[in-house]
């Protein structure tokens, strides 16, 4: 049985590394017969949390931007995957602003089991993309029918485009061409 794939990419960069992480993603996933959409936060307007929980009562987040239509999105698909690039060891600011206006979600009856985050680096080291991985594990728990499913690391890519020939680039396409 197919599954509807989510895949968000919170690079603000073009022809972005993390972009292209996904995009293989994104070519194993329907490769496997699975239903992807993509949303990029490159040119969506995405405002701050005001922290104020209106969202827990009415269902949907007050701030009339992008945000809404995405979060309904991420509402309705059984995998979501984000895409970042990491910047001072952690997901980018996009990513985390879209994360905490999802607090819509919350206690929602919510699609989503599976989450996978794709991340690319300059750095090349061990664990530089630990604490990208810790704030996206903070977000999933708490969603108790949610689960991190996989990450897929590419370091040492820094200027736009770098990432061709990469192997993590094979590595997202097989993780998505798993998903069934």
């Amino acid at each position: 049985m197919s599954k509807n794939i989510l895949v968000i990419k919170t690079s603000l960069r073009g022809n972005s590394n993390s972009d292209a992480l996904a995009d293989a993603f994104v070519d194993g996933a329907q490769q496997a017969g699975n239903h992807v959409e993509t949303i990029s936060l490159k040119d969506k307007q995405i405002a701050f949390c005001k922290g104020c929980l209106a969202c827990l009562k009415t269902g949907s987040c007050i701030i009339r931007d992008d945000v809404p239509a995405i979060v309904q999105k991420m509402h309705d698909a059984d995998v979501i995957v984000f895409a970042t690039p990491i910047y001072y060891y952690e997901m980018a600011g996009q990513m985390k602003t879209m994360l905490d206006r999802a607090n819509s979600l919350y206690g929602s009856d919510y699609a989503f089991g599976d989450i996978y985050l794709l991340s690319t680096a300059a750095e090349d080291a061990e664990g530089v993309d630990r604490r990208a991985i810790s704030g996206l594990e903070g977000w999933i728990d708490c969603f108790e029918r949610a689960r991190l499913s996989g990450t897929v690391f590419a370091g040492g890519v820094d200027a736009a485009g770098s990432i061709k020939g990469h192997p993590a680039l094979k590595e997202a396409y097989e993780m998505g061409n798993k998903i069934q």
